[in-house]
């Protein structure tokens, strides 16, 4: 790898650049996302030139610059689909980041891959060969890494674990089905639920101080009716859902990320739940590790594309 890269996190709220020197974060801006797909265009061709100034070539010195992204590219003109900004959707981002920089080497990768490299090459995957990255947050998505190299599959959806069926004729989703993961582990779902079983409108980092790692409520006596029955529910969607992973794709570990990855049940009771639902003992102790990297695991996974 050249000595600098540079990465782009787009975010529905912030854009994020980076400057990899080696392996080292040389430097890092951050703007809020606009609302406009012009205005998105012409952030990132900003944060770049920012990254780059002060180089001894400039933006000349930057071997590769890579734009991490929800949603997938599609078509022969590479146009974005199953974004969640709704700007983005169909339109040729890479053409036109590459035409604002005037560069041809732009590249554009789904978030969660980004994640998931990040973490296999830098992070708490960095010792393991086969590496799925979950992201847990707002939406729910998961990538693979295998040698280190990003498998995205043929149509570009490998990983995407948030929209497999977990409960047939269950939640609808989003993306036109119903039952997707998504739509029972994201966080939004899971405050949904919680204010339907219990009563209280309360947001996820409130409800993630109630939980134990071992499954329990953590003021015991004080916590609310359905709390108990929220999280065995919480806890058994988690473990069926990742053992239908294990089962197929069948990795050296799972590393978490995402907004709710702070949770410290997944690690305990919610690892336990995927152990008890996995197809073969022999894939009973995949390790489930938070990750290292943080909410810069998507960026810095821009810059190793």
């Amino acid at each position: 790898m050249g000595r600098y890269r540079i990465g782009v996190d787009l975010g529905g709220t912030k854009t994020e650049a980076v400057l990899l020197d080696g392996r080292r974060v040389a430097r890092r801006e951050r703007v809020q996302t606009p609302g406009d797909y012009a205005g998105i265009v012409g952030a990132i061709a900003s944060l770049v030139a920012r990254a780059a100034d002060g180089l001894p070539g400039g933006l000349g010195s930057v071997e590769r610059i890579g734009v991490c992204t929800p949603g997938t590219e599609y078509g022969p003109d590479r146009l974005i689909a199953n974004s969640n900004t709704p700007s983005l959707r169909d339109m040729p981002l890479r053409r036109d980041i590459r035409e604002a920089l005037r560069r041809d080497d732009v590249v554009i990768e789904n978030d969660a891959n980004c994640f998931a490299l990040a973490e296999s090459v830098m992070g708490a995957g960095s010792g393991y060969d086969v590496v799925f990255g979950v992201i847990m947050g707002t939406g729910v998505g998961g990538g693979i890494v295998i040698g280190k190299r990003i498998h995205r599959g043929a149509n570009g959806i490998a990983g995407e674990w948030g929209h497999h069926t977990l409960h047939a004729g269950g939640n609808r989703c989003y993306c036109g089905r119903s039952g997707c993961v998504e739509t029972y582990l994201s966080g939004p779902a899971l405050e949904s639920r919680w204010a339907q079983m219990t009563g209280r409108a309360e947001g996820m980092p409130q409800v993630a101080g109630l939980v134990t790692q071992d499954g329990g409520i953590a003021d015991g006596a004080r916590g609310p009716e359905g709390a108990r029955a929220w999280l065995e529910e919480t806890i058994n969607n988690f473990g069926l859902a990742l053992a239908n992973v294990v089962d197929i794709l069948d990795p050296d570990v799972i590393v978490m990320g995402g907004g709710l990855s702070n949770m410290d049940v997944w690690y305990g009771a919610g690892a336990e739940s995927v152990r008890k639902n996995v197809f073969s003992s022999l894939a009973s102790d995949v390790p489930i590790l938070r990750n290292k990297l943080g909410d810069s695991a998507g960026v810095i996974g821009a810059c190793l594309i």
